[in-house]
């Protein structure tokens, strides 16, 4: 950029950067200035999810714009780090490049791979080498922590299946629900409240486990289930003030009723 007060027509990532540096800079922002990787940690999660907000709802716009937001944290965090001389964005750009054509050498190299199942495989094999792990447990403990608990769960259980830690058929996995449901009763019963989030976790990673069995995602079937009930309940408030019901004094049969009815419609 030539001059704080000058604009240009068309921007880059290199304006992008040079603006960042210009926000963090003695003089700049005092906001930008006093940031840390520590303090902007949640805005990163926040920007990615509005981008997953925008591509469910299908605008373009949307996306363009929450996609320039994602970049801008991620130009804030490499700034962070040029400031302490331990890399830049271009040395991001570098890693990431040469780890696309690493992993793909069936599109840089001479590995023939025609199917996805194929691609995957290598891919799997290749980021055990590059990143020296030897076992599926070390395979295992590369993913996340942070990541959300239904994704983490599932993530682990679909690494022990490929090496033959799992159920013959979804039968094995739906009998251990009803399992580890019973545990959770006896845990409630006994009023320990470490047990029951024990044993409510093991229900929990049981359902996962019978998602990966139906191949779908765990965490999207529960934010479908989410929706749902968000749904009828907005329904089921709208018959009670309809119907002159005070929905805190109702009682849960009279509720129920509306409920029913709304999953009718």
């Amino acid at each position: 950029m030539k001059d704080k007060h000058d604009f240009k027509d068309r921007y880059d990532c290199n304006d992008l950067m040079d603006i960042v540096r210009i926000l963090r800079a003695p003089g700049g922002c005092p906001w930008d200035r006093e940031q840390t990787h520590e303090s902007i940690r949640k805005n990163f999660i926040e920007e990615t999810y509005e981008v997953i907000e925008a591509i469910n709802k299908q605008e373009p716009a949307m996306l363009r714009e929450e996609l320039g937001d994602v970049l801008l944290q991620i130009a804030l965090h490499c700034q962070m780090e040029q400031e302490q001389g331990h890399f830049t964005f271009d040395d991001v750009c570098d890693e990431i490049c040469k780890k696309l054509i690493i992993r793909h050498p069936h599109v840089f190299g001479d590995v023939t791979a025609e199917t996805t199942e194929q691609v995957l495989t290598n891919w799997d094999a290749i980021k055990m080498q590059t990143k020296q792990q030897k076992t599926t447990t070390e395979s295992m403990a590369s993913v996340p922590r942070e990541l959300p608990a239904l994704m983490r769960a599932q993530k682990l259980q679909k690494k022990a299946a490929k090496v033959g830690f799992d159920w013959d058929d979804a039968t094995g996995a739906l009998d251990k629900i009803r399992e580890e449901t019973d545990e959770l009763e006896e845990a409630m019963v006994g009023k320990d409240p470490e047990a029951v989030a024990d044993e409510l976790g093991d229900v929990l990673f049981s359902v996962v486990n019978v998602a990966r069995f139906a191949d779908v995602d765990a965490e999207e079937a529960l934010t479908g289930a989410t929706d749902k009930f968000y749904r009828r309940f907005a329904l089921v408030e709208q018959m009670a003030k309809e119907r002159g019901m005070d929905m805190k004094t109702a009682g849960i049969e009279e509720l129920d009723k509306l409920w029913n009815e709304a999953k009718r419609q």
